[in-house]
């Protein structure tokens, strides 16, 4: 291991910020720069040495490689990191479009929403054959419904999200509003008990590979498209007309006594999805 990926690594260790996902994400996006860095003919270099050509070189490299704007973003958000835990943070703008970076398009009305059909019987696990279907109840990430405790988090009328669960660390809560979503909660504390979605003699990496593999087989893919079914149908819910990305009218079809109740609407879903920006609801439903 090279001097950059070594003090990388324990820069990572002295500072855990975020969940425990988001950290294993920037060790990894870290360890990437290291090695695009000492390919880029920087070899003698320590986290401490972090200067404003390797940003550039960085940058040059991902741009050249085409990657999309959401990649960008998040390599940027840990390169940040990295540049302030070691006092150098003036190195990159706060605004990405200093660098070069667009802002995210997030209206497009075209759908991406799934559901589970009859291919569900297909997967074999128990387990996430369970996690697959409280993604599609209540619009939960695959690290949330893979880590997920029913009988802790069943709270009558809402399920709570413990923050080691979730994106960011941040807890929240989402309601149930559907004999449907108790059904399922109901079917989740059978088979889990007092523990998670995650087998006893499982870790949650394991489980994870367990999940990618069955779904893989079944012919699921792309099940965060069980969020964006989540989504359309709270929106639904919630505004008494369907979402434009489900068909529904577009905002500026809306009267603006509509159009309030569209923004109260992306609002509650933002919470319930775990977004801290309604414009981010969009991507979801539509606009």
């Amino acid at each position: 291991m090279d001097d950059l990926t070594w003090t990388l690594k324990q820069l990572c260790r002295r500072n855990r910020d975020g969940s425990f996902a988001t950290q294993a994400d920037r060790q990894r996006s870290l360890t990437l720069m290291a090695r695009q860095l000492r390919d880029a003919g920087f070899n003698q270099m320590q986290a401490r040495s972090l200067k404003g050509k390797h940003v550039d070189a960085l940058l040059n490299q991902w741009q050249a490689q085409g990657l999309s704007t959401g990649t960008l973003k998040n390599r940027l958000s840990h390169l940040r990191w990295w540049a302030e835990k070691i006092g150098k943070g003036g190195l990159l703008p706060a605004d990405n479009r200093q660098l070069g970076i667009p802002e995210r398009q997030y209206s497009t009305n075209q759908s991406k929403a799934q559901t589970l059909d009859e291919r569900l019987e297909a997967i074999r696990d128990a387990h996430v054959q369970m996690s697959l279907r409280l993604q599609a109840a209540f619009g939960l990430r695959r690290q949330e419904c893979i880590k997920f405790q029913p009988a802790w988090a069943d709270r009558g009328d809402h399920i709570a999200l413990k923050g080691s669960w979730t994106k960011g660390g941040k807890p929240r809560s989402v309601p149930i509003t559907t004999p449907q979503q108790r059904t399922v909660l109901d079917a989740a504390r059978t088979l889990a008990g007092a523990g998670s979605l995650i087998p006893a003699h499982k870790s949650y990496i394991q489980q994870q590979h367990v999940y990618d593999g069955q779904c893989k087989a079944a012919g699921l893919s792309n099940m965060h498209g069980l969020r964006h079914q989540y989504a359309q149908a709270r929106y639904e819910a919630l505004t008494g007309w369907q979402a434009p990305a489900a068909g529904g009218p577009t905002a500026r079809d809306l009267t603006p006594a509509q159009r309030q109740v569209d923004a109260q609407a992306r609002q509650i879903i933002s919470h319930e999805l775990g977004h801290e920006r309604p414009q981010i609801v969009t991507l979801y439903v539509g606009r």
